[in-house]
């Protein structure tokens, strides 16, 4: 049967290929692609191979080179997943090779995208793999989707996959931002939507990355509305002390109407109506106020200016003593509770005592750890993170120790620093560490008690380095079943700190206002009363993360600088707090990964005139029999559906009393 469907597909292929009619020929990309893999590639649409994936040494070589970009996209990619629900996506990164250097999936589904090939170090170029996602929008540099069969290959064609280039500020391919679904019901008119999404994220990708690039440079920003100043949609030049351009990106060719040739090494005189001194005395160290900017042809713009203002050069000022430049915190610190929590930690980190932070996902760990490091005496040395659970098992030791040049296979020549000494004199927090794998954990417990790190392959080097570990999970509980050791639990322990919930938060309107700044970069924003409140008595189940997301959104959307109440998101508008606040004490211990779904079952459980927790309990077993029905009772198939192990949903069968027979 299978054979049949791949000798259906080939013959598809071939004909659309060469000027047919058929499925896959109305989009002249697909035609053009199946063309290519015939012709200039030599590949079988038919032939079953499994996917061509790199050494591990090259793997980590490719990472590194990426490294930056990885560290920018991690936050977008986890955005990104959640915002699709999560379920039955995988959210893949690549270099501009093809190659997958990063995958976010729901971990009950990581099996099943790695049986289609989406492996780590996995090339999808479209050399090896025939038209897809990946390796189709790498050769013709722009967002598309490849649906079902459009793949040429067959074994594919349960695939559905959007992609979006990401470039760097010189206009070349960085990597691809992918979405890759393997359910059989995705249509294509629904990625549409997954699209636009996948597209947004790879354009704020591109942003921060020239942003970072161009840290320690001249940076104008400008659009023709003051509101999109600072938005991904901005234009972007970046140039040195003499005015001359050294980078644009995309929007600001477009703004500007020329191409990338037309403005590189130019003067900004060439485009702008404004002297050169009197630009350079806009500049702000944050370049947070936009001002109107007339460009030659008579357009204007809004735009600011990052750097250090200059005065003109006929003004010679007296001298005066230099202002010291107050840092914006890093976290709002308003709870009395919090507080204290992070007096307590510096006090013990000064010591050299490790930290131990506890905490629901998503309720600003790092952000915590790196306020403590900012305000410590390590403040001027590394402040380093490693993800213990979004770092594949097989590249963990390597990322977190190093290796020595030859030490194995593809292992870079000059070989690689690891984490612990990137952050030597300074501070590593070890995010996620119930997940570390125990072999590793002993090798870290080595670290902590002899201050040396032994690289692979490599001699012991002396290491000065503060810890702060953080985990949403019981370590106690992963200690007694063996997959946590003790005496690493109690190493790491120094102080434990239990960050709060947002729901648990005296200070969450402070919260709110200070991360609505933060993501206005400076621009006032106005909150109507009535969204207000909602924002305030939703329960944030997905805490400071999924805060912040919702607010970046609303940013981006809200007109007249004022965010009203019908532009909350649904899940927000129609989620009561009693509920969401239940809700939420339920999914500390195992976060959901369908949000949406959750919420449902949260608007679900609220009638009046009847007490809410009874409600709560029957709309959770009205969702579980839905979704037992819906999967035949597959239980496997459910669990990962609802995004719970399979442990927690027999006790939930349980507990509603829910067997077969219902």
């Amino acid at each position: 049967m299978q054979s049949n469907h791949f000798s259906r597909h080939a013959q598809q292929v071939h004909t659309v290929a060469h000027g047919g009619a058929g499925e896959g020929g109305s989009d002249p990309s697909i035609a053009r692609s199946w063309l290519r893999c015939l012709e200039d590639y030599h590949l079988d649409p038919s032939v079953i191979e499994a996917p061509v994936v790199l050494e591990h040494g090259r793997l980590l070589e490719s990472r590194e080179r990426l490294r930056q970009v990885l560290q920018i996209a991690d936050h977008e990619m986890n955005s990104l997943h959640q915002q699709l629900s999560g379920a039955g996506h995988a959210v893949l990164l690549t270099d501009a090779r093809g190659v997958i250097l990063n995958c976010v999936s729901a971990p009950t589904e990581r099996r099943s995208f790695e049986r289609a090939g989406l492996w780590l170090g996995a090339d999808w170029s479209e050399a090896r793999e025939g038209t897809n996602g990946i390796g189709t929008c790498l050769v013709e540099r722009q967002a598309l989707t490849i649906h079902q069969n459009e793949h040429f290959r067959g074994r594919h064609t349960g695939l559905t996959c959007s992609a979006s280039p990401v470039f760097d500020p010189h206009g070349e391919l960085l990597a691809v931002l992918d979405v890759s679904s393997a359910r059989p019901d995705v249509s294509r008119q629904s990625q549409f939507h997954t699209m636009a999404l996948v597209n947004l994220s790879a354009k704020m990708i591109e942003s921060c990355y020239f942003l970072r690039h161009f840290e320690q440079q001249w940076l104008l920003r400008f659009h023709l509305q003051a509101e999109s100043v600072g938005l991904f949609s901005e234009g972007l030049l970046a140039f040195d002390g003499d005015g001359r351009i050294c980078a644009a990106n995309q929007s600001a060719l477009n703004l500007l109407g020329t191409v990338r040739g037309g403005v590189l090494g130019k003067p900004l005189e060439r485009f702008f109506a404004c002297s050169h001194d009197e630009l350079f005395s806009r500049a702000t160290p944050a370049g947070s106020t936009a001002w109107p900017l007339h460009t030659l042809d008579g357009r204007q713009v809004f735009a600011s200016l990052r750097g250090q203002a200059r005065a003109p050069v006929w003004s010679v000022p007296a001298a005066q003593p230099r202002p010291v430049r107050q840092a914006e915190p890093l976290i709002c610190l308003l709870d009395p509770a919090l507080q204290n929590d992070f007096r307590r930690s510096v006090r013990v980190f000064e010591r050299d005592v490790p930290l131990l932070l506890r905490g629901e996902t998503g309720c600003g760990k790092e952000a915590f750890a790196q306020a403590v490091h900012q305000a410590s005496e390590r403040r001027s040395k590394p402040f380093v993170a490693i993800n213990c659970a979004s770092i594949p098992e097989s590249l963990i030791e390597s990322e977190l120790f190093g290796y020595r040049g030859g030490s194995f296979t593809g292992a870079r020549k000059e070989g690689m620093r690891g984490k612990l000494l990137q952050a030597d004199g300074g501070t590593l927090l070890l995010d996620e560490i119930g997940d570390m794998p125990l072999a590793l954990q002993t090798r870290l417990l080595r670290v902590l008690e002899e201050r040396q790190v032994v690289p692979i392959g490599g001699e012991p080097q002396a290491v000065d380095v503060r810890i702060v570990s953080a985990t949403h999970r019981d370590l106690l509980e992963r200690v007694e079943q063996g997959s946590f050791r003790e005496d690493l639990y109690y190493r790491l322990n120094g102080l434990e700190v239990a960050l709060p919930a947002v729901r648990e938060r005296s200070d969450k309107a402070q919260l709110l206002d200070f991360l609505l700044r933060q993501e206005a970069q400076g621009e006032p924003i106005d909150i109507e009363p009535r969204a207000r409140q909602a924002l305030l008595d939703f329960a944030w189940p997905g805490n400071v993360r999924q805060m912040r997301n919702v607010l970046r959104t609303l940013v981006a959307l809200c007109e007249d600088s004022r965010i009203m109440f019908p532009d909350l998101p649904a899940i927000v508008r129609n989620t009561p707090a009693l509920v969401g606040a239940t809700l939420c004490r339920e999914w500390a211990a195992e976060p959901p990964q369908d949000l949406n779904r959750a919420a449902q079952t949260a608007r679900a459980a609220v009638q009046p005139d009847r007490d809410t927790r009874p409600l709560l309990q029957d709309a959770e077993r009205q969702a579980l029999l839905e979704t037992l029905e819906a999967k035949h009772w597959h239980l496997t198939r459910v669990a990962e559906h609802l995004g719970i192990s399979r442990n927690t949903l027999y006790r939930k069968l349980r507990k509603h009393g829910i067997t077969r027979a219902d």
